[in-house]
């Protein structure tokens, strides 16, 4: 059990959940061409979680002095894990998941493409000794890696299946994928912010410069607010121009995502404890996952 809390397997089942939504909800029932077979698409899918999962396990490594202080009690390296062991853990998931990629790069004929997975990689393992502790770098990086989690699905899959006489359709697809990595960027960047706020103590007796520490807490709650209503505004206007003939859509989009938006915004304003931005966090990561859900609905709105 202190194994599966150490690699985030919750945050690694979302991952591969999302994968499985764009290629089983999206691209067939589109009946786009694909490029993966259901075995190398599974290995895809892989491939990302161990990288994932490297990359929590030596973010918990070099977190443990701060998490003594925000989390004490899920403190799992040096108690339950030993540094040396979990530090293996994180070679092998590495191994794995970069092996798997140059794998499948040779497989659709995209060798260039296995340089992803080694980028991933490293800026996971540059997040945890250094980029995290930039006000907003970090933020973005991570978020940027979220963003991607999406997008490789789209360019092992799509890609390569693309041609003269399927390039309006795949391209569709594709631009389909780019707006939900969007959405994932910019709700895990608002959530980073957030769970910053959240740890501001831990990290600043752990000698983090997080963007709380440098400009304060309740500007930084000003910027997860703006960031919120950019959203929220984003949002109602991609809604006004794409789905607004589909009544269906437009209620599943204002009940489930803009309103608990909406709600995120009004608390965020006034958030004053550790409990009430733990709680914006998770209600984040609530709103990341009922947008996901929503590509369930573009087949019915593409016929």
């Amino acid at each position: 059990m202190y194994y599966l809390k150490l690699i985030r397997f919750q945050n690694l089942i979302l991952i591969a959940l999302i994968q499985v939504l764009i290629r089983f909800g999206l691209f067939i029932p589109l009946g786009v061409d694909i490029t993966l077979s259901n075995f190398e698409f599974a290995l895809l899918i892989l491939a990302t979680i161990c990288l994932a999962a490297a990359g929590n396990i030596i973010n918990d490594i070099y977190d443990v002095p701060v998490d003594k202080i925000n989390k004490p009690s899920k403190v799992i390296i040096g108690k339950s894990i030993s540094e040396k062991t979990a530090y293996n853990l994180f070679v092998a998931f590495n191994v794995i998941g970069v092996g798997i990629g140059f794998y499948l790069a040779n497989i659709i004929n995209k060798p260039v493409f296995a340089t992803l997975f080694i980028l991933i990689s490293a800026l996971l393992y540059l997040y945890a000794t250094y980029l995290k502790s930039l006000p907003l770098i970090g933020n973005i990086v991570i978020s940027s890696l979220v963003a991607l989690s999406l997008l490789i699905v789209g360019l092992f899959d799509l890609l390569p299946a693309i041609n003269f006489l399927n390039q309006e359709y795949q391209s569709l697809a594709f631009s389909m994928v780019l707006d939900y990595a969007f959405f994932a960027f910019i709700i895990n960047l608002i959530r980073e912010i957030v769970k910053d706020i959240e740890d501001v103590n831990g990290d600043k007796n752990g000698g983090l410069n997080t963007l709380p520490i440098a400009i304060g807490r309740k500007r930084t709650s000003y910027v997860a607010f703006g960031l919120g209503v950019i959203t929220l505004f984003a949002t109602i206007y991609y809604i006004y121009v794409h789905l607004y003939s589909y009544t269906i859509v437009i209620v599943y989009f204002l009940l489930l995502i803009i309103a608990p938006l909406l709600y995120f915004c009004t608390k965020i304003w006034d958030a004053k404890d550790k409990r009430d931005y733990a709680f914006l966090s998770k209600l984040l990561k609530v709103i990341m996952f009922l947008g996901m859900c929503s590509i369930l609905l573009y087949p019915f709105v593409i016929y």
